[in-house]
């Protein structure tokens, strides 16, 4: 698994407190959120509730997957793939963005 380039934190200095958030953490709450969503979901089913909230729910986590997902990539853009444009390395993660549409290409 290869690692990301952009290993860097979100400062988020409060007065005298020092925080430091996840570059990916915007996606990260999306997912606890589609999580949380995914657990209700099991729930309804297993309490036989109707097929057509289960399903609304099941869309709903769904749409913030693919937010997520969005993040993420845009996140790759700004980071990865500009620092191989600067440093004339671009054809690797041309392939890989390539993959990626691929793989969202099959899901729609």
């Amino acid at each position: 698994m290869k690692e990301c380039c952009d290993t860097t934190k979100i400062d988020i200095t409060a007065e005298k407190t020092q925080k430091f958030l996840h570059k990916h953490e915007p996606s990260l709450r999306l997912l606890r959120t589609a999580r949380g969503q995914i657990s209700a979901v099991i729930k309804m089913i297993e309490d036989d509730r109707y097929c057509i909230d289960i399903s609304t729910q099941l869309l709903a986590a769904i749409s913030l997957l693919k937010k997520a997902n969005t993040s993420i990539i845009n996140r790759h853009m700004e980071t990865c793939v500009r620092k191989a444009i600067e440093e004339d390395n671009v054809d690797e993660k041309l392939e890989e963005l390539k993959q990626v549409m691929r793989y969202i290409e099959k899901a729609l």
